[in-house]
């Protein structure tokens, strides 16, 4: 394997980087060991690949958005809410949507549900956070701060892709 794949890249223009480049032990976990995760995890293009249990049972292997890939986009969405409060709510509203979507359409794939709907809850909180901090005299309550989720809605958690499916 470790001779045939640098060949194959070679024919693309393309190189592996030695120190990068490993094999990893990656197969399915026995049926009988016990609890619900595998033994193995890596990350690969902002992906944490890791064995699960299915709801029958059986092992499959799952992908969740990497920690530090999901707290990066956390930190560019609340320092956006942070250098934007004083935009138009309409203007603010369209900015994060783009932003969400966007994370959403990349690693929105089965068994990552989890990670985007955090992703969308932390948008909330840190976009009342900054709504709250425009001005000296009106605070914007949560209830407030509902309804004008109502009329701006943020998107909503949403598998895109269909990697795989449980057998």
């Amino acid at each position: 394997m470790t001779e045939v794949l640098p060949r194959r890249f070679e024919r693309y223009g393309l190189k592996l980087h030695p120190d990068k480049t490993r094999l990893l032990p990656f197969g399915r976990p026995d049926n009988g060991q016990p609890g619900g995760k595998g033994p193995a995890t890596f990350d690969f293009l902002g992906f944490t690949h890791y064995w699960r249990r299915s709801r029958a049972g059986r092992w499959m292997p799952s992908m969740k958005t990497r920690k530090a890939r999901l707290r990066r986009a956390i930190t560019a969405v609340a320092d956006f809410c942070r250098r934007h409060r004083h935009r138009p709510v309409k203007e603010q509203h369209a900015a994060l949507t783009r932003r969400i979507v966007g994370h959403r359409n990349y690693f929105g794939v089965n068994g990552n549900l989890r990670s985007i709907a955090l992703l969308i809850r932390t948008t909330e909180r840190a976009w009342h956070k900054w709504l709250c901090r425009r001005s000296q005299r009106a605070h914007l309550n949560w209830k407030r701060f509902q309804e004008l989720l109502r009329d701006f809605p943020l998107p909503r958690p949403q598998i895109r892709v269909q990697i795989w499916t449980s057998p």
